[in-house]
């Protein structure tokens, strides 16, 4: 069993738990010191004026004094009187500091002979008193604590544990939330994406980490920005001169095969051009439009099928989704080109939905995916093993896919398909339906 909490907020708040109980036990271990002193105080300063005025009373009365003179006395000073060497049992010696600094108070103000004997048994506290040539034993009950003041007491002090505690456990929150909001910024970033700009408030080394954190992704931005510039401006650049060069080959060559194969070279050298592009799109910006998921896979489909290639499409009732339509076509067809070119006809394309996520696959019959290798394979640049798949390209079809999937909120994923191939999923969240939708 850990009782260590692992988050910070959590050793934040038990921190301030045990020093708040801490600091609170020792405030009513005090408070009971403190009230104990001063109830024994104020009853030995009552006493003191009693017993004096007792022993003046008892010494000037007659000496033949009876038992119905000092049952008088004991009424009027609420207290049981006896001739000393009448009262055998007298109790034990005053035990504790509190009695024992009272017995030496009497002493002080009543003289040496003065002694003090404590009945636990009858709640009884006797001083023995000299009162001329004559000794008394005054009895008085022992003073029983107020209920009222301790339950109180525990009652205030718990309120005041509670509130610390509910203050505590806020204050350890306002802490532990911009760590908390500094952790998912940096999942975000370690997922690819780029996450809003964190408040720079609140203590000042937490400001701090914040401003740093936003520089470093301001500069990320920009540094994706001009990035994404550059390779629109080779790929535009690029391409003139390859449409050139393809209608010079055209015109000029007349070797059949020598010239099917430029042509080849120069529309995959086209495909990766246009790779670039896509990659270098920002469609964050494109607006969302309630679109039917079936509407944009099937004529991309259909243009592979009138392509000559095997590729069938099953697809499933799906409500309407808020997409970017022309991010998805594109998401969609380099699927279909990722499955014929690295993978084996047939190609088999299906939608559905489940529970609340709408699904696309698209699965080959191709060699596989290690499992191992499918997060590289999401990585801009990143192509499989060419001498294996004996094809070529960029390596970005796949980081497209990842990017497009998750812009929309959802997520790719790829798996060995049962009897042997790979199975392309992306999954769309189902936006929530609004009460009265």
């Amino acid at each position: 069993m850990r009782l260590w909490p692992r988050s910070l907020f959590g050793r934040l708040a038990l921190l301030l738990l045990l020093v708040i109980c801490i600091s609170q036990a020792t405030a009513i271990f005090l408070f009971r010191q403190d009230r104990a002193a001063l109830l024994a105080r104020q009853f030995g300063d009552t006493k003191i004026v009693q017993l004096k005025s007792l022993r003046a009373a008892l010494a000037s009365a007659d000496p033949s004094i009876t038992s119905a003179t000092l049952a008088h006395f004991g009424e009027a000073y609420q207290a049981r009187i006896v001739p000393a060497g009448e009262q055998r049992a007298m109790g034990g010696r005053p035990q504790g500091p509190v009695l024992a600094e009272l017995e030496q108070r009497l002493q002080e103000e009543l003289g040496p002979e003065t002694e003090i004997r404590v009945q636990p048994a009858q709640k009884l506290l006797w001083i023995r008193l000299q009162a001329g040539d004559r000794a008394y034993w005054a009895g008085f009950p022992l003073a029983r604590p107020s209920d009222d003041a301790p339950s109180r007491a525990l009652v205030w002090s718990l309120i005041a544990l509670a509130v610390l505690l509910i203050s505590a456990y806020l204050f350890a929150r306002y802490l532990a939330r911009p760590l908390r909001q500094l952790n998912r910024a940096v999942a975000h970033v370690g997922e690819g994406t780029l996450p809003p700009p964190l408040p720079e408030t609140g203590p000042a080394e937490i400001v701090n980490l914040n401003r740093g954190f936003n520089h470093m992704i301001a500069s990320l931005r920009q540094t994706e920005h001009d990035r994404a510039l550059l390779l629109a401006g080779v790929s535009h650049d690029l391409r003139t001169p390859l449409a050139r060069l393809r209608l010079g080959i055209e015109v000029g060559m007349r070797d059949e095969a020598e010239r099917e194969g430029m042509v080849s070279d120069i529309e995959e050298m086209d495909k990766i051009i246009g790779q670039f592009l896509d990659f270098a799109r920002e469609d964050r910006d494109a607006p969302t439009e309630p679109r039917d998921l079936n509407g944009i896979v099937a004529p991309l489909v259909e243009r592979q099928r009138r392509s000559g290639r095997d590729v069938s499409f099953a697809p499933g009732t799906l409500p309407l989704l808020p997409l970017r339509a022309t991010a998805v076509s594109r998401l969609v067809g380099n699927l279909l080109d990722n499955a014929l070119r690295y993978g084996r006809e047939p190609v088999e394309v299906t939608t559905r939905a489940d529970g609340r996520t709408i699904v696309v696959e698209v699965a080959d019959r191709g060699d596989g995916i290690p499992a191992d290798q499918v997060e590289r394979l999401k990585r801009p640049f990143t192509r499989g093993d060419v001498a294996r798949t004996g094809a070529s390209g960029a390596g970005l079809g796949l980081a497209i896919v990842d990017r497009i999937a998750r812009m929309h909120g959802g997520s790719f994923d790829l798996v060995r398909r049962d009897g042997g191939g790979t199975l392309a999923r992306v999954s769309f969240p189902q936006p929530e339906l609004k009460p009265g939708a």
